[in-house]
């Protein structure tokens, strides 16, 4: 048996961790303050539109300090402000059943979020969205060969799901076609080990779809295992032989079916022929020479031959 495939080692310091993040009303409340306090940086340097100043305080009892300019306070006051709505407001995320965040602050792992519902994270960190949710993938035909080197297609679907974020997106560059890659190879390492047909005997062949789809749901769950992705299960759905020989091998198909069928057919006749002339000469009904056997027993045969024939036509 050939030596199993180099699993890939990473970094055992990278596996998922919940990530801090605040309920959503903390955002709405910091953005809402953030606003107010800008207006109020504004109406107090008093360069707010008129028709606001009016609309608010009619009586202009509540107008601001005139057009002198923005002070080094004022200004302190607004940016404050401003950078407080921004935070507040620019944090607001939605989280989705089925999905997840993967938070990177300048390239380093800062948490993954699987939450649900209006959150507020930290806007300076990066966020990847991952879908978590169980998935399957139909595979287009693939080339492969079984043990005895005949070529064949083959069609696989396979159940998996992200199991952890922080490697799914970070150890590897497209997970997704990391997983394709490795379908493909261990598809065609798999069924390598054995024959599609055995056309003389009962030994095990690919024929046993759920024995091959277990050993190619071990195989392909090794493989994605370090990369943060699990395999529930890999189900040949068609392995067939590719067009350039597929006559070729139905015929050999046929002719070891009719073999088969003609080795049970004459052990068969034997079997009743022998047990025939046993019962006759052991209960005396005949006494037969050499000759005289040999004439019964091809008759018998004959006889047999002929009607095991009508009744399988």
């Amino acid at each position: 048996m050939p030596p199993a495939p180099h699993v890939p080692q990473l970094d055992a310091g990278l596996a998922e961790r919940r990530a801090r993040v605040l309920p959503g009303a903390v955002g709405v409340f910091g953005g809402g303050v953030g606003t107010a306090g800008c207006a109020l940086a504004l109406w107090w340097a008093g360069v707010l539109p008129e028709p606001v100043v009016d609309l608010v305080a009619p009586a202009g009892d509540l107008r601001g300090g005139g057009s002198a300019g923005i002070s080094v306070g004022q200004w302190a006051a607004l940016a404050g402000s401003g950078a407080l709505a921004l935070f507040g407001f620019g944090g607001l995320a939605r989280g989705r059943v089925g999905g997840a965040w993967v938070l990177s602050l300048f390239g380093r792992y800062r948490g993954s979020v699987r939450r649900t519902g209006l959150l507020w994270v930290n806007p300076l960190l990066l966020r990847r969205r991952v879908d978590v949710r169980l998935r399957h993938w139909r595979s287009e035909p693939m080339a492969a060969v079984d043990r005895s080197g005949v070529a064949l297609r083959v069609v696989v679907l396979v159940v998996w799901r992200v199991k952890d974020t922080a490697r799914a997106t970070l150890a590897v560059a497209d997970h997704q076609e990391y997983l394709r890659e490795c379908v493909e190879a261990t598809t065609a390492r798999v069924l390598s080990k054995l024959p599609a047909d055995a056309f003389h005997d009962d030994a095990p062949t690919l024929r046993d779809a759920e024995a091959v789809g277990e050993a190619l749901t071990r195989a392909l769950a090794a493989q994605t295992e370090p990369v943060g992705v699990e395999i529930f299960s890999v189900q040949p759905t068609r392995i067939e032989y590719a067009p350039e020989v597929a006559a070729a091998m139905h015929r050999h198909r046929i002719a070891a079916l009719d073999a088969r069928h003609r080795d049970s057919l004459l052990t068969s006749v034997v079997d009743s022929v022998e047990d025939t002339v046993t019962r006759l000469t052991t209960r005396g009904l005949v006494e037969l020479d050499d000759y005289e056997r040999r004439a019964l027993v091809k008759d018998l045969t004959v006889a047999f031959c002929t009607g095991r024939g009508g009744d399988s036509a």
